[in-house]
């Protein structure tokens, strides 16, 4: 038989246990309370924060849209050069060379929609010849070209202007037993884009264009309306 003493001592320490348990009741159950309210206020917060970010971005978004919208409108475009005439009239005649003369002109073309381009240097035309200048002469002074137009400038290579001796004179007959002599038009200005009353930076432009004669000392088709390199420094 067991000793009654021991079951006085094991009765204390079953119910000890669920004393225990029932008195920590209350104290969790208030702080689960402070939880789920600290929750929601965190919730209710990262929502409107959302909601903030999402009208930042948005309205972010359309105004890259609409200031891509404009610089595709106003974007400027370079200027467009193209030969239209070149010829040395004297290759066909005895005594050309007493009378040398080159003779050209050249479309300018401004195919922006809303900007001028306005020329602030005088316009200068150099022809080559096997990449050494034989002339150059003022094309035009300085002007204002607007949007969507054409100019045309031309310039007549003879007499003091015009570098060519009978040496190289020679060099031309020979080329046009060959079939085509091959020169270069160059061009020199200064440059600004125009917006209203607003001007870009100033640009250094230099052209180059190609250009072959033929036998009878005209341009050839190949390069009539033939357009020209640009580029700016």
């Amino acid at each position: 038989m067991s000793n009654p003493q021991e079951k006085m001592y094991t009765l204390p320490e079953r119910t000890l246990p669920l004393h225990s348990t029932s008195e920590h009741k209350p104290p969790k159950r208030h702080q689960s309370a402070r939880y789920y309210a600290h929750r929601v206020r965190e919730s209710l917060t990262t929502r409107v924060s959302k909601i903030i970010c999402g009208i930042f971005l948005s309205f972010l978004l359309l105004f890259a849209i609409i200031a891509f919208i404009l610089w595709l409108s106003l974007s400027p475009h370079r200027p467009r050069f193209f030969v239209q005439e070149f010829s040395i009239p004297g290759l066909v005649q005895p005594n050309g060379f007493e009378n040398a003369e080159i003779t050209f002109n050249v479309t300018v073309r401004n195919s922006n929609q809303h900007i001028g381009i306005y020329y602030m240097d005088s316009m200068v035309g150099t022809v080559y010849y096997r990449d050494q200048s034989i002339g150059s002469i003022t094309l035009s002074g300085p002007f204002y070209q607007s949007p969507k137009t054409t100019k045309v400038v031309d310039g007549v290579l003879g007499g003091a202007t015009l570098n060519v001796n009978n040496a190289r004179w020679t060099e031309f007959l020979n080329d046009r037993q060959q079939g085509t002599i091959v020169f270069r038009l160059g061009i020199t200005s200064a440059i600004k884009f125009r917006v209203s009353t607003w001007d870009s930076k100033r640009h250094k432009i230099h052209v180059d264009c190609e250009v072959s004669v033929g036998p009878d000392g005209l341009l050839l088709a190949s390069s009539i309306n033939k357009r020209c390199g640009l580029y700016f420094t």
